[in-house]
């Protein structure tokens, strides 16, 4: 059986009766929502960290996975919330903020909050990264540059894209642009201005899409692509935690 990564473990918080569905990224874990779940807790709200399928395990564990897989993990994830609290917000960074807003245009939430959020992947043709992924299974990444130094040694991820994964995550984005315009509830994006992995003018797509009534943007300058772990987290989580009071999503 496939163990999970030290430090990769799903967590769940109890608090109030709003619950926060935290939702990690591509190839990370849980443990990149941590610090943000541990801010929403202290002030009152219950939360639940995912894994979303094949993460955290074993590299191979997601060159085996579909992106309807992840979805499901989402969709476990606020059925657990939803037993414990009136309102469940899902929040997700990088592939989790795509899946949670792909889950609320079909759900009944409250309020959507993304980070660092792609439209499009900037990738070759699905039909050429399958044919590559016969050859090349794996992509190395490359080092992650912080701006704060507690933030890579405890970093849980793979280091490598599985080109399998890169594709399926490719297919689920072109799933997620119809349902955009569906979505009726608050959002709120945030993205990073020096982010060279999902470029901020995937938040102005999403912006431009969306239905939804209210909907805000806010862009930081200082950190990388993982706002909810580099130098501006503090400002990210006071900004997530502003926007619920907003919509008076209190604890």
């Amino acid at each position: 059986m496939t163990m999970i990564i030290p430090g990769g473990e799903p967590f769940f918080m109890e608090g109030g009766s709003t619950g926060c569905l935290l939702v990690h990224g591509f190839t990370a874990s849980p443990q990149e929502m941590s610090w943000m779940g541990q801010y929403l807790h202290q002030r009152g709200y219950t939360v639940l960290g995912i894994r979303l399928a094949g993460h955290a395990t074993d590299l191979q564990d997601l060159a085996r996975v579909h992106w309807q897989d992840w979805l499901h993990s989402v969709e476990d994830g606020f059925h657990m919330l939803s037993t414990r609290c009136d309102r469940v917000v899902p929040i997700g960074i990088s592939l989790g903020g795509a899946l949670s807003l792909k889950f609320a245009a079909s759900h009944p939430v409250p309020a959507v909050i993304c980070m660092s959020t792609p439209y499009e992947l900037q990738v070759p043709p699905v039909w050429l990264l399958q044919a590559l992924s016969i050859f090349v299974p794996v992509r190395k990444k490359g080092p992650t540059s912080w701006s704060i130094p507690d933030a890579g040694p405890v970093r849980v991820d793979y280091r490598g894209y599985p080109l399998h994964a890169i594709v399926e995550m490719a297919k689920f984005l072109k799933t997620l642009h119809p349902d955009l315009a569906k979505l009726t509830c608050p959002v709120l994006l945030m993205h990073s201005s020096r982010d060279d992995f999902v470029l901020p003018e995937n938040m102005e797509k999403l912006c431009f899409s969306i239905g939804s009534q209210i909907k805000q943007k806010q862009l930081f300058s200082h950190s990388n692509h993982i706002l909810t772990c580099d130098i501006d987290r503090d400002d990210v989580f006071a900004a997530a935690a502003a926007f619920l009071e907003q919509q008076n999503l209190l604890p």
